[in-house]
């Protein structure tokens, strides 16, 4: 399983022109699952997407001392199967290490009702065809793996 945290200043989602969910600064979220993922998985990395300090301290001396909780921050949690792409060989990205639709998208759920339980998220939606847009902030862009 792979999550890729982007701390933003702000992001939103929109699905066929219109806006499901937005956020103001904290994460945007990138979920990617494998096909040998299971619970132990999105428990640790729901507690490390929540607890992880990339955030500066309001007198801004320490840039990554706080984290997302610690600064009230918001999160928008996507479904991006991508994060599975094999780009070992050839020029176009295999999907063979992408889990299977129903798997991944019941550890997407269980990773957002995960995170929840920490802090209020908001989503797109699981397997849509989404814009998402944002303005990343630093930039700070992390790639989490278990």
């Amino acid at each position: 399983m792979k999550v890729l945290l982007q701390r933003v200043r702000q992001a939103s989602v929109d699905i066929a022109g219109q806006r499901v969910a937005s956020t103001g600064a904290g994460l945007l979220v990138y979920v990617g699952v494998d096909p040998g993922d299971g619970h132990v998985e999105v428990e640790w990395l729901a507690q490390k997407t929540a607890g992880l300090r990339i955030f500066p301290d309001e007198d801004g001396l320490k840039n990554m001392h706080r984290n997302v909780i610690d600064v009230s921050g918001e999160v928008l949690v996507v479904s991006q199967f991508t994060l599975a792409a094999d780009t070992s060989r050839g020029m176009r990205p295999g999907f063979t290490h992408a889990a299977a639709p129903e798997q991944a998208e019941s550890l997407y759920e269980a990773f957002v009702a995960r995170l929840n339980q920490r802090i209020p998220v908001k989503t797109g939606q699981f397997g849509a065809d989404m814009q998402v847009s944002s303005i990343n902030d630093g930039p700070v862009t992390i790639l989490l793996e278990r």
